[in-house]
């Protein structure tokens, strides 16, 4: 006997934006910033759940971006990038980062960095990736980046994004020492 998510009486058979939105948020994503600089050099950067490993050899990374947002433009003539992945305690950076006609560096501890991107200073990884290809798919354009330059915080706890909502702390408490331990030990 075979079944199907469309046949379980627990999954509803209508689909609709909402409820690719709502099912879309089961999958828990770590949460990043990406920047570059305008024409002009000024710093840009915003929020981003939609990155993922693609290849080791050549390092490759990829995110997405709607092609309505506002920086959509110089993301896609931009020559690098850089991707931020926040750790747990930077949800406010995140929020930040989020939030339309704000001047998001303001307050942000940021340095100079290869290519002169604006690098956010903290955070549990940083890839800096020179920007290899754009694929227009629906109203999103995918980015693939071609990794030049990476460093990561060792011991820091990633800020998780699932089902609407940021999880700063695993919501049943601590981990049993097994699973919090690394797969590979």
């Amino acid at each position: 006997m075979t079944s199907s998510l469309i046949d379980a009486p627990s999954h509803s058979s209508t689909f609709t934006t909402r409820a690719l939105r709502d099912a879309l948020g089961m999958f828990a994503t770590g949460v990043t910033i990406v920047t570059t600089l305008t024409p002009q050099g000024q710093p840009i950067g915003m929020t981003a759940s939609s990155f993922n490993s693609v290849a080791l050899n050549p390092p490759l990374v990829l995110w997405s971006l709607s092609q309505l947002t506002a920086s959509m433009p110089v993301f896609a003539q931009a020559g690098h990038y850089a991707i931020h992945v926040l750790a747990v305690e930077q949800r406010a950076l995140a929020e930040r980062f989020a939030t339309r006609g704000i001047d998001r560096f303001a307050g942000t501890a940021w340095h100079e960095g290869m290519h002169g991107l604006p690098i956010i200073d903290d955070t549990a990884a940083v890839f800096v990736c020179a920007n290899r290809s754009q694929y227009p798919e629906g109203d999103h354009t995918i980015f693939v980046g071609q990794v030049e330059h990476c460093s990561h915080r060792a011991g820091a706890a990633p800020l998780l994004y699932h089902g609407g909502m940021f999880y700063t702390e695993h919501p049943l408490g601590s981990l049993s020492p097994r699973a919090s331990r690394p797969m590979n030990k």
